[in-house]
Formats: structure tokens, C-alpha cells, sequence
């Protein structure tokens, strides 16, 4: 079994943001030269996420606003975790959406269903931030 590990870098201008990654990931996958096996793609921060879903902006919008209802930005005082940073509510985002993906690798493409896209969230944005990629397989 073979292994290639790559990392991407991100920094958004903004405090939460949605990024379609598929292409990078795919670009990794093709690159790791694996026909058949799985790939990792995982946020290496508290305060973002890597998920699967649908690339439309109506969606990304809904998610916004639902996330903002589960866990509001402010007040910052509402949270035990706000005091040195008032980002409590980015660590709440991300456990909703999830921390990552693993995905079928098949004849050296991802293998997804209809519609299925991987993201970047970002909850607490304006510094740079990491995703490992990890491809194992034959």
C-alpha cells in the first residue's frame, strides 16, 4: 500500500466562509499516482471544517444562517470560552459540521455521488489555517 500526504493553506478575508476544494483534492489524488484507495481530508483546526455537500449558494446561505442560530457570534459574552478570544462560537460551528471527510478512490478519480463536493468551512477566518490531505492505496 502507498501513502502521499499534502497539505493546503487557506486565508479568508472574512470571519466564515465556504470553499469548494474538490479540484485541489482531486489534483492531490492525481498526483499521488493511487488507482484505488481513500483519501483523508481533514481540517487541522479547531475552528474550521471540511465536509460533503452540495456546491449552491442557496445551501451555503442556509447553512450560514442555521449555524448562526445553533451558535451566534454575539454576544461574545455569552460564552465561558470568550475571554482571550471570542471565537467559542467558531468552535461550536465546527463540531457541528464536522472536522472530515474520507473518500473512495476509484480508477484514480474520486468516487462521489450526485452532486457531492468537498468544503472548507472557516468559522473563525483572517489567519491562515491548514487541511491535511492524506491518499492510501494501490
Amino acid at each position: 500500500m502507498k501513502s502521499y500526504r499534502k497539505e493546503l493553506w487557506f486565508e479568508t478575508k472574512t470571519r466564515r466562509a465556504f470553499i469548494n476544494i474538490t479540484p485541489q483534492v482531486a489534483q492531490i489524488v492525481r498526483e499521488s499516482g493511487i488507482q484505488e484507495g481513500l483519501v483523508l481530508v481533514n481540517a487541522m483546526h479547531i475552528t474550521a471544517s471540511v465536509f460533503i455537500n452540495d456546491d449552491e449558494s442557496g445551501l451555503h446561505h442556509d447553512f450560514e444562517l442555521w449555524l448562526e442560530k445553533l451558535a451566534p457570534e454575539k454576544p461574545y459574552s455569552q460564552y465561558h470560552h470568550n475571554g482571550f478570544e471570542d471565537n467559542a462560537d467558531a468552535h461550536l460551528k465546527r463540531q457541528i459540521m464536522g472536522r472530515e471527510v474520507v473518500v473512495a478512490i476509484s480508477n484514480g478519480k474520486l468516487d462521489f455521488g450526485p452532486w457531492e463536493q468537498i468544503f472548507y468551512g472557516e468559522f473563525d477566518g483572517k489567519r491562515r489555517k491548514r487541511v491535511l490531505v492524506k491518499v492510501i492505496g494501490e
